[in-house]
């Protein structure tokens, strides 16, 4: 199967040298390529940038903004049986840039953000009816319930919650915790465990799943 993975932050500039961006360390993204690469597929990862070399012989794209994501996936979609977006894309970003350091002036600086696009539902009005398309919803309150809402929201086969406000797990850290929902009602609580780990267990799940679509629909 030919596997696409978005992986890692966005950073969206507001001048030369400054740019909003999140924790995201991108090391789930790389563990899903790994575990998808050593399952057998062909694997395409858009990468944010991050500190992580690429698991060797996945195909990398690396990008820095929401927009240059946007481009990448949409491109690489088209041919991919299985899409799974772990990267952490900025919401927001400056409605303007600045061409020049923005020089330290007034006790306040307001600068105006806009809307960036929504990739995942972008990516769930092309998607092929083989196509397996699964999301990330990474939440500090209400897990279950805010993971279930994006699910159905954006039309997805598959959503991994995790609680990115525990301080063992998510962010920084080599460990996660995730439930696996899939748009069927079905869960699954997968316990803290490494991330490399997780990502086996989801590829494994997912591949499963489209399989059955591919053969049994």
């Amino acid at each position: 199967m030919k596997v696409l993975i978005s992986a890692g932050p966005t950073r969206e500039k507001i001048d030369p040298i400054r740019f909003i961006s999140n924790r995201s360390s991108g090391k789930m993204g790389y563990a899903l390529a790994e575990a998808a690469l050593k399952a057998g597929n062909e694997v395409i990862l858009v990468s944010g940038v991050v500190n992580i070399p690429p698991p060797d012989g996945v195909k990398l794209i690396c990008i820095e903004s929401a927009k240059e994501m946007s481009r990448q996936m949409k491109k690489y979609a088209k041919i991919a049986d299985i899409i799974i977006m772990a990267a952490a894309v900025a919401d927001y970003r400056p409605k303007h840039i600045s061409k020049q350091k923005i020089k330290k002036g007034a006790d306040k600086l307001i600068i105006e953000l806009e809307k960036t696009e929504d990739i995942l539902s972008s990516l769930a009005k092309t998607k092929r009816k083989e196509q397996i398309l699964v999301g990330f919803a990474a939440e500090t309150q209400n897990l279950i319930q805010n993971a279930k809402k994006k699910l159905l929201a954006k039309n997805l086969d598959f959503i991994i919650a995790n609680d990115v406000s525990r301080n063992d797990i998510a962010f920084d850290n080599d460990y996660n915790e995730v439930f696996i929902l899939s748009k069927n009602g079905h869960s699954i609580k997968i316990p803290r465990k490494s991330k490399k780990e997780i990502a086996q267990k989801i590829i494994k799940i997912i591949s499963a799943n489209f399989a059955k679509k591919s053969f049994c629909s």
